[in-house]
């Protein structure tokens, strides 16, 4: 079983009250249950009923239920389907890795997500600059995204103009004359309608809460938006009574099954506002590794350092391919459902640098096309990571620079004077024999599959976990040691 969440959790700074829903009101339904905002909450039964993977879910331990997406949408409404024309690319426009070459034949969903994918991975590589190589990383860069996009709604001017760039929302609305900031917001909408449904074999969520110190102006509009594409609706709070933090602290470990807990240990007396992103996926392989065949093996972590690690083994019939330039090995592993996990293994340590340097929709793509499905041997290590991240610097690195400052404009939130104080994302996953999520992943002219028949990830790897219907990174990483968190 593969367990992962994500808190996105990002506060802004300032100050005086608007019509926001009662703090009780949240955190109290009725039925004491953990129901969607604005909607009544199915029972625990129903989804349990419907999800393949109910036979992983502690019996009681799922009180909260996704959002009944087909009544909000309706059967006829499947816009996103749709392949919009792309601008004509002239000139020196017409580069290796430009963006547009990936959008043919692609629906609006899954343009929005190779963008949300390129700027995971720079993302990753501006992490990476402040850690080691031997330690590990996790990110869910779809929590990342969908979190910045719900900021840029009450954004304007150059700080709106940061976000677009260095989220690589600009490029999605460039690539049709149809698009404006509107089908953005209503396709990142539609982005969790596909992914965070029942009856796709596994389970998979996203909730957006949002808390408002009780003081503090909100504009309507910006509540109105917030509530319409994200489904956040707002909660007066007091940020500085223990009693709050501990409700807000008791939610996100609720919704994220213990995975995470105390994300929120002490807040600033002048924190005004706070939005916190939780995801959660659990998964099941097509074929689950056997538990008797686990057995201890050496992981190479550096030239200098090997561990014992639990090494799981399993036999059978899997997507894999060679790359022959950056002298790696990809495998994918499927999960119960339409989403699984590409896993790549460089066949030097040295060659982890390089790698992580080439990460791109485009080498992703490319992997993908050369992939071909042969029997083989895998040999993958049990791993559970737990990791917390302060993305600000990491984020003003890449471009966003007056968010963080007094400098930036957030004028569609409120007419007070703020700036975001924290930007914060937490997460932990587990890897083992029962399950895993798999990514559809592809690679070009690279070389074939040749006779090689095992696969063994015994030294330092990356994972992306694929939502293959919608091409949606949902979570990545990698694993430099697994004995560690």
């Amino acid at each position: 079983m593969i367990l992962l969440q994500i808190a996105t959790c990002f506060l802004l700074i300032s100050s005086t009250l608007c019509g926001v829903k009662d703090l009780n009101e949240h955190f109290n339904a009725g039925d004491g249950s953990l129901g969607a905002r604005g909607l009544p909450p199915q029972s625990a039964m129903s989804l349990q009923d419907d999800t393949v993977t109910n036979d992983l879910i502690p019996e009681g331990d799922d009180d909260e239920d996704y959002l009944d997406f087909d009544k909000i949408f309706g059967e006829d409404e499947d816009y996103s389907e749709i392949i919009d024309a792309l601008p004509e690319i002239t000139g020196d426009d017409k580069t290796q890795g430009n963006i547009y070459e990936l959008f043919p034949g692609k629906t609006r969903i899954q343009r929005l997500s190779i963008i949300n994918a390129k700027f995971g991975f720079h993302l990753y590589r501006a992490i990476r600059e402040n850690t080691q190589p031997t330690d590990n990383v996790l990110l869910a860069p779809v929590g990342v995204s969908t979190a910045m996009a719900t900021i840029s709604m009450g954004t304007e001017g150059q700080t709106l103009a940061e976000i677009f760039s260095t989220l690589g929302f600009k490029e999605f609305i460039n690539a049709s004359t149809k698009y404006d900031q509107t089908t953005m917001h209503s396709v990142f909408k539609k982005l969790t309608h596909r992914l965070f449904r029942r009856n796709f074999g596994y389970t998979l969520r996203s909730v957006n809460d949002i808390y408002i110190r009780h003081d503090f102006p909100i504009n309507k509009d910006y509540q109105d938006k917030l509530k319409n594409y994200y489904y956040a609706e707002a909660q007066t709070g007091d940020f500085e009574d223990k009693a709050f933090l501990h409700k807000v602290n008791q939610r996100i470990q609720t919704l994220t099954k213990g995975l995470i807990k105390e994300a929120l240990a002490n807040l600033s007396p002048n924190i005004l506002m706070l939005l916190i992103n939780s995801i959660y996926f659990k998964g099941t392989w097509e074929n689950k590794f056997p538990l008797e065949q686990t057995y201890n093996a050496n992981f190479r972590v550096s030239e200098k350092e090997v561990v014992k690690v639990p090494m799981m083994k399993l036999k059978g019939s899997f997507l894999f391919a060679v790359d022959s330039e950056l002298d790696c090995e990809v495998l994918q592993l499927p999960y119960v459902g339409n989403i699984s996990m590409l896993i790549v293994v460089p066949h030097k340590l040295s060659g982890m640098k390089l790698l992580e340097k080439q990460l791109s929709p485009h080498l992703i793509d490319r992997w993908q096309k050369s992939m071909t499905n042969r029997t083989r041997e895998v040999h993958l290590p049990r791993f559970k990571l737990e990791k917390n991240y302060n993305l600000k610097d990491a984020l003003n690195n890449m471009g966003v620079k007056d968010l963080f400052t007094s400098r930036a404009d957030f004028s569609g939130i409120t007419d007070e004077d703020i700036n975001i104080g924290l930007f914060q994302q937490q997460g932990s996953i587990t890897v083992n024999e029962e399950g895993t999520q798999a990514g559809a992943i592809t690679v070009v002219g690279f070389t074939p599959l040749s006779i090689q028949t095992r696969f063994i990830a015994d030294r330092p790897f990356l994972f992306l976990i694929y939502e293959h219907r919608t091409d949606c990174l949902v979570f990545f990483g990698k694993v430099a040691n697994p004995t560690k968190s």
